[in-house]
């Protein structure tokens, strides 16, 4: 029996990393209220071509006007790296 790679599995092969997007926009019949919705997706750091694709569709097609986008992404943030720079034995 063969097992095949997952796509998203293939996609961080092909140096994709999950991208969170939190997007703010103006509700089409109230427009001084905002609404939040979270997006995720496996995309490539710097320039996010899947995120853009997805906004360009939203303002092509939705009524609700973009407010704020706010990206997450593992090269943005994340932890510090340690690395360990010597070791201690002790026997006793």
């Amino acid at each position: 029996m063969r097992m095949l790679a997952s796509p998203e599995f293939r996609k961080q092969l092909e140096g994709y990393s999950l991208t969170t997007a939190e997007i703010l926009y103006r509700m089409p019949d109230h427009p001084s209220l905002l609404q939040s919705y979270i997006w995720q997706d496996y995309d490539l750091f710097p320039d996010f071509p899947v995120l853009k694709k997805f906004l360009d569709f939203w303002e092509r097609t939705l009524e609700g006007p973009l407010f704020k986008v706010t990206v997450g992404h593992c090269k943005l943030i994340k932890p510090a790296e340690l690395k360990a720079l010597g070791a201690e034995f002790r026997l006793h």
